[in-house]
């Protein structure tokens, strides 16, 4: 038996992140799926930035190979020596792997693109400093609606990582930012 879409969202709008980290619903796209949901998240100091949709059919899509399908986006400044490193599209990629696999998320069908983009400016926009960015685009089926919750975690982690965030370790609980 599957997990009905409200109590779903429910779970995931139940998600505290760490304090750096601002987690906010939208709008979802609407013609998608019969079910949608969608949050952004922005990490503190503009380091980083991105968008989590959730889409369901209980009929299934064909393209998704089940009945769910998260769609991602993060965007994360970086200094321009990281951007240098070639390997840095597969580190990316690697983040988003490690990340299901530490939050226990089980799926199938990953896909995406992991993209550097190093910016110098000229002319009147010569005075600006070289910019430097790594997005992660992905996509994936969760094989039930079971524990969906997980992958939205999974998602945050790799907002953390790609922000440069240091881990929170085990048993250490981080104050809040309220005041």
């Amino acid at each position: 038996m599957d997990v009905n879409f409200e109590e779903i969202t429910a779970s995931i709008r139940a998600i505290k992140p760490r304090s750096e980290i601002l987690l906010e619903e939208v709008p979802a796209p609407q013609k998608l799926a019969p079910y949608a949901f969608a949050m952004t998240a922005d990490v503190l100091e503009d380091a980083a930035t991105g968008r989590f949709v959730l889409l369901h059919d209980p009929d299934g899509q064909e393209g998704w190979s089940g009945k769910y399908r998260c769609v991602t986006f993060v965007r994360a400044a970086i200094d321009n020596e990281m951007a240098a490193d070639p390997m840095l599209c597969n580190i990316g990629w690697a983040w988003l792997m490690e990340s299901l696999k530490a939050n226990g998320c089980d799926y199938t069908a990953p896909s995406g693109t992991v993209t550097k983009v190093a910016s110098v400016s000229f002319g009147t926009l010569e005075n600006l400093d070289e910019d430097s960015e790594l997005e992660v685009r992905a996509s994936w089926t969760p094989t039930s609606g079971k524990n969906i919750a997980d992958h939205i975690r999974a998602w945050v982690e790799l907002l953390e990582m790609s922000a440069g965030l240091a881990p929170i370790p085990d048993g250490v609980t981080q104050l809040s930012r309220s005041r």
